[in-house]
This record gives C-alpha cells, structure tokens and sequence, in this order.
C-alpha cells in the first residue's frame, strides 16, 4: 500500500471501541491484582481480564485489517483461542500449587468441596 487508506467512520469507531474496552478490562484487571489481599483471590482479576481483553484486541485487529485488504483475515483469532485454552489450565495449576504449598507448610487451608448438595445435610 503506497498511501493512506479512508475507512468508514463505523470501522474505525468500533475498532477504538474494541480497544478501549479491551484495554478497560486489562486496567480492572490490574487493579483487582492489586487490590485483593490473598494469593488465591488474585489470581482471577487478571485470568478473566486478559482473556476478555484479548478477544477484543482480536477482534478489532480482524476488523481494521480485513477492511484494508477487502477480504477476510481471520489468523488474529489464534491469539485469543490459545488464550482461551492456555489460562484456565494454567491458572489451575498455579492454584494448585499454591494449595499444595500451603498444605505442606502447615498453614489452615478450606476444606475440599465435593458437592453444593451436601453442605450441612
């Protein structure tokens, strides 16, 4: 491309909406990693947010970028996909570990869960 390219109006203001809201929820989930007061409770703020913020981030660059080549360009949703599988188990792990830590060092730790049915009964 050897000038500028004119898009609508309506792509480029959805495409800083998506950005904006992506980096909104990289910035709440920032302040919920600093915020919160134990390990296991700040684990979620950022896990939820990046994977949020990331489909927005990837959906605005599908947007901008399948405008300026007039066809569709669907790689960017890798990104979030990958995300999508990736966080969940790592963020598991880490608790789990963090679990296990605290359990060996012998600190007080919740009891397991094993059903919602079977509280109190």
């Amino acid at each position: 491309m050897n000038g500028a390219v004119q898009l609508p109006f309506w792509l480029e203001f959805s495409v800083a909406a998506l950005l904006l809201i992506g980096s909104l929820f990289a910035l709440i989930g920032a302040l919920g990693l600093v915020r919160l007061k134990d390990y296991f409770q700040r684990m979620h703020p950022p896990a939820l947010a990046s994977t949020i913020g990331a489909w927005c981030v990837a959906l605005a660059s599908i947007l901008y970028f399948s405008a300026l080549k007039q066809s569709p360009v669907l790689h960017a949703w890798l990104i979030p996909i990958l995300l999508s599988i990736t966080v969940p188990v790592t963020t598991l792990l880490l608790a789990r570990a963090a679990l296990f830590r605290k359990r060996t060092s012998g600190e007080a730790v919740p009891d397991e869960v094993s059903s919602g049915n079977d509280r109190g009964n």
